[in-house]
């Protein structure tokens, strides 16, 4: 599975000698849910495996298309209702008898939730302190010599009634879905020590106790919880979203002096002398799920990445709204510091660095800034004088290659992404060179695009047109940068810092329809001289005749 903080494993072995058997398995990663099934196949060989095949595949497939409205609960009951009623009917149309029958057991994971369900003896066990639980209930007969036979399974009857069950996990915790091959063999003790090992382990050590002729198909899955999900914990918290703030309220402490932005959810504060930077949940979050999980990723972004090239963010433990604190950077964003005063090629090269490095530093958790532009860098001067960036925004930060980001500023959005495609880091280099170009000479290179616009792409001047400050070298880094065509472009963060690094090793940039006389004057005046030095030969010999 994908998600970071889940690890799993399946192994699944037929009975005796047989090359398949009735059981079947899968785990995957739908969206933010982790689902893993496995199912029993009961009945005549071939019905039960179809059966158990069929019942997995079609969970998972309805999981990927399932309703946003439904609770997790509802989807699993009606999945397993909606197959039970197909595989029942068509039973009885081909077979007139119960024939494509199978047990089921089903986990969801979604943050730090368990949900799970099963009809029929495969089971469900936590694994937690050093201590195995059963969390699934068997549906078979109590009495002495009918234990193995069923009470319920998917497709024995018209109508099925699932055991359901909710659990919160915890960091360590171990998951384990199985046939009644493996329990029917593996003792409680041995499930607390194989767990540990992994689903293969589990299998192979209960085919060695039947010296390698096992009496069932055997299928074990593990789910192993490597951390907590902050982020479902943090979204999960019950915390109020003010519907107005005003200046001097206090909140946890922290004293609202100062509204920074037009809608008043981001205000300057102060907390014992100290003054932040205080980010609320916007009042839309309230009845807007999608609204909410944007705001918790955004609040969890700003604590977690933790580099110079962002200012320090905070969610304090005990708060009673939903907000962020962030460090008080005392400056002013650069697209301000542009409208009175000018930046030096140096600290334009320093600044590009700065974008990148923060731009790499993303990269290592599958991040993307998504805005870069001058309104979302902050300057300042250090002890020394020199000047100091960080980037805000927290907000904007998306997965990287996603294709339904809506992060961005249309000015500074690459030729691509107008057309849709996925967010990457040439689309983020194209930012960042657009941001230098404007920090350099006032003016966009393509022009100021505004939202909703459909925008014409035409080949930009020369930086250097309008600031003749410009060496040659970051005329072509930058243009390079800002290429309409991504394959023009730097496609990698290290490709740009790399030339960014070493002015000397940059080639001449020309865009397609540069003529030979701005791509090499010296050939250009070579060829002519040849002609004219050709044609003077010609009207001598002419004149001479």
């Amino acid at each position: 599975m994908s998600q970071n903080n889940i690890k799993t494993s399946g192994f699944s072995l037929a009975k005796r000698k047989e090359l398949t058997g009735d059981d079947f398995y899968d785990i995957h990663t739908i969206g933010n849910l982790s689902v893993a099934i496995v199912c029993d196949g009961v009945g005549s060989a071939q019905e039960g495996a179809d059966a158990a095949k069929r019942t997995t595949n079609y969970l998972i497939n309805n999981f990927k298309i399932r309703p946003k409205t439904w609770s997790i609960e509802k989807s699993i009951k009606k999945f397993i209702s909606s197959i039970n009623s197909i595989l029942y009917q068509e039973s009885l149309i081909n077979y007139e008898r119960p024939e494509l029958v199978t047990t089921l057991t089903i986990v969801v994971i979604e943050g730090n939730r368990l949900y799970g369900a099963n009809v029929g003896d495969s089971r469900v066990y936590l694994y937690r302190d050093n201590k195995i639980n059963q969390l699934s209930f068997d549906h078979a007969m109590n009495e002495v010599g009918f234990e193995n036979v069923l009470t319920q399974a998917i497709g024995i009857a018209e109508d099925v009634d699932p055991y359901y069950f909710e659990n919160i996990l915890q960091k360590d915790d171990k998951i384990l879905l199985c046939s009644d091959g493996l329990y029917s063999i593996m003792s409680e003790n041995r499930l607390e020590t194989g767990i540990k090992l992994g689903a293969h382990s589990l299998v192979k050590k209960a085919s060695a106790l039947m010296e390698d002729n096992l009496p069932d198909d055997t299928t074990a899955v593990v789910i192993e919880i490597l951390e907590a999900n902050e982020l479902e914990i943090l979204k999960q918290q019950k915390l109020t979203i003010p519907e107005s703030l005003k200046k001097n309220q206090v909140i946890d402490g922290y004293k609202l002096e100062k509204s920074l932005i037009q809608n008043d959810r981001t205000w300057l504060c102060s907390k014992k002398t100290k003054q932040y930077v205080i980010k609320f949940a916007p009042l839309e979050t309230v009845e807007d799920a999608i609204q909410l999980d944007l705001f918790v990723k955004e609040a969890w972004n700003a604590k977690r990445l933790k580099a110079n090239y962002f200012p320090k963010a905070v969610i304090p433990k005990n708060r009673t709204h939903r907000y962020y604190v962030m460090q008080l950077f005392n400056g002013e964003d650069l697209n301000e510091y542009l409208s009175h005063k000018h930046i030096t090629i140096d600290d334009t090269v320093e600044l590009a660095s700065t974008l990148l490095k923060m731009s790499q530093f993303l990269l290592k958790y599958d991040l993307i800034h998504g805005d870069i532009k001058p309104h979302n860098i902050m300057i300042a001067k250090d002890e020394e004088e020199n000047l100091e960036f960080k980037i805000i925004d927290f907000g904007s930060i998306t997965e990287i290659f996603s294709n339904d980001s809506k992060a961005g500023t249309p000015s500074f959005l690459s030729p691509e992404r107008f057309k849709n495609e996925a967010i990457s880091e040439s689309s983020e280099i194209f930012a960042i060179g657009v941001t230098l170009y404007l920090a350099l000479t006032g003016k966009y290179p393509y022009g100021e695009i505004e939202p909703f616009q459909n925008p014409t792409f035409k080949e930009a001047k020369k930086p250097s047109t309008y600031n003749n400050n410009i060496p040659d070298w970051l005329d072509s880094v930058i243009l390079r940068a800002i290429a309409i065509d991504k394959k023009h472009r730097y496609e990698h963060y290290s490709e740009m810092d790399y030339e960014l690094k070493r002015p000397t090793k940059v080639k001449p940039f020309f865009p397609k329809n540069a003529s030979l006389i701005e791509r090499s004057p010296l050939a250009f005046y070579k060829g002519g001289f040849i002609i004219m030095t050709i044609i003077n030969f010609i009207l001598l010999i002419w004149m001479n005749a």
